[in-house]
């Protein structure tokens, strides 16, 4: 599969699927052209790599954690312990969302706007 391929199939654009193999998240072959190809299966692990960008966590944490979701002998307490860093972030990051509308919700509520 070609870059614009894969980038068709994931939504994500040819850009940051050079990003993603540029921070060693992404493997793909080169033809004797220099194009990239990549496996079928990269479709899948585009796909995880979107979620966990989505879900706030950095590239190099991404990196650490991509071969601990394929083989489970691969995770360790040390992973554990920095899934749940990240998630306690998350939720912190929540708590002052939550307490930023609380505040907009009054001022509406106050100027009746």
């Amino acid at each position: 599969m070609r870059i614009g391929d894969l980038a068709a199939a994931t939504g994500a654009s040819a850009r940051s699927l050079r990003y993603y193999e540029e921070q060693g998240l992404l493997a793909s072959e080169r033809s004797s052209g220099g194009q990239r190809h990549y496996h079928e299966s990269a479709v899948e692990r585009v796909t995880l790599i979107q979620s966990l960008l989505a879900a706030g966590l950095s590239s190099s944490t991404i990196h650490d954690v991509l071969p601990c979701i394929s083989d489970r002998s691969l995770r360790t307490p040390w992973l554990a312990e920095r899934l749940r860093a990240e998630l306690h972030r998350v939720e912190e990051q929540l708590d002052s969302l939550h307490r930023t509308r609380s505040v907009l919700a009054d001022l509406v509520e106050h100027y009746h706007v």
